[in-house]
């Protein structure tokens, strides 16, 4: 039905590989720090992706290897990805970059995945990392938020970037030959499902080599959730969702790696959050429907800039 990371993982690495989360000290956002905005995207609190972390107090190495330790012994693990995780992770100085990639090269890490915004990928950066990459023959992949395709959406949730800036990241990344993973809310209540279709097929052309898929949700103390409380918006049903992410599937490249089909949140931090439903109850029923009404990944990927010629083929 579609494209599975872990499977992936397998074809590529011959064997299961696990993900070890990574946070900084430095790291911020420059939608927070007031060089770009202050506060953040509208909907950004204080938790949200790295509520699992270790402390940014330990070191990079440090953390590492207590993650890989838990997850070998509880799975019996071999190979493993470094994850920059939280915040934006180029957004620091150089010299503090290069050390911090520098001390995530211990034994058995094929990959450096590092999470961070469109406006902040630099040419200096991305030499180093090509650097690295080719002296420890080590996979590169760069973890971009985008969220939507649609600049309205964007200018409303305060992301402090257009579109624009997505595509001319994404296209000096692929220059330097590294893997890209773009993160997509589906379920904002500004999008309609163009939009959704529109940020699939941005994604598919831009030579994305995965994608992270999440539900919007509701964090306490935030500008969203103030947003929410006073009634400017309603959150879209459950099976509004789960048509946007089949639809999106369908005119998605089938080449591209799906990592995560529906995000969560721990509860005590939102006032709204997958409709109060597991997430894996909610990848069952998008499973079940795509199954159902025989639809899947690619599907409709029949775009391009060559859709008006396919007649004379």
């Amino acid at each position: 039905m579609y494209r599975e990371y872990s499977t992936y993982l397998k074809e590529k690495y011959k064997e299961k590989v696990y993900k070890l989360p990574i946070s900084l000290k430095e790291t911020n956002c420059p939608n927070r720090d007031g060089n770009l905005g202050f506060g953040g995207c509208s909907y950004c609190g204080d938790e949200g992706v790295g509520f699992e972390n270790l402390s940014a107090n330990l070191s990079v190495k440090e953390q590492l290897l207590k993650n890989k330790e838990k997850i070998s012994k509880k799975y019996k693990a071999k190979k493993f990805i470094a994850y920059f995780q939280s915040y934006s992770n180029t957004y620091i100085s150089l010299d503090l970059f290069k050390k911090y990639i520098t001390e995530a090269i211990i034994e058995d890490i094929v990959d450096i995945s590092i999470s961070t915004r469109p406006d902040c990928i630099d040419k200096p950066y991305l030499d180093f990392l090509k650097e690295i990459k080719e002296k420890y023959n080590i996979d590169i992949t760069i973890e971009l938020g985008l969220q939507t395709a649609n600049y309205k959406t964007l200018d409303k949730i305060r992301r402090g970037h257009t579109l624009a800036e997505y595509i001319q990241a994404c296209m000096l990344i692929k220059s330097y030959g590294f893997n890209i993973c773009t993160h997509i809310i589906l379920n904002f209540p500004w999008d309609n499902i163009e939009d959704t279709i529109e940020t699939a097929k941005i994604i598919s052309v831009l030579g994305n080599d995965f994608v992270k898929l999440h539900a919007l949700y509701i964090e306490k103390n935030t500008v969203l959730a103030r947003e929410y409380q006073n009634g400017e918006f309603t959150m879209l049903p459950l099976e509004d969702y789960i048509e946007k992410t089949i639809t999106f599937l369908e005119y998605l490249n089938p080449d591209i790696a799906i990592q995560r089909i529906i995000g969560r949140a721990p509860e005590e931090f939102t006032l709204f959050s997958n409709w109060g439903t597991s997430w894996w109850k909610i990848k069952e029923q998008i499973e079940k429907k795509m199954k159902d009404e025989n639809r899947y990944q690619g599907k409709l990927y029949d775009y391009g800039c060559n859709k008006a010629l396919k007649k004379f083929d």
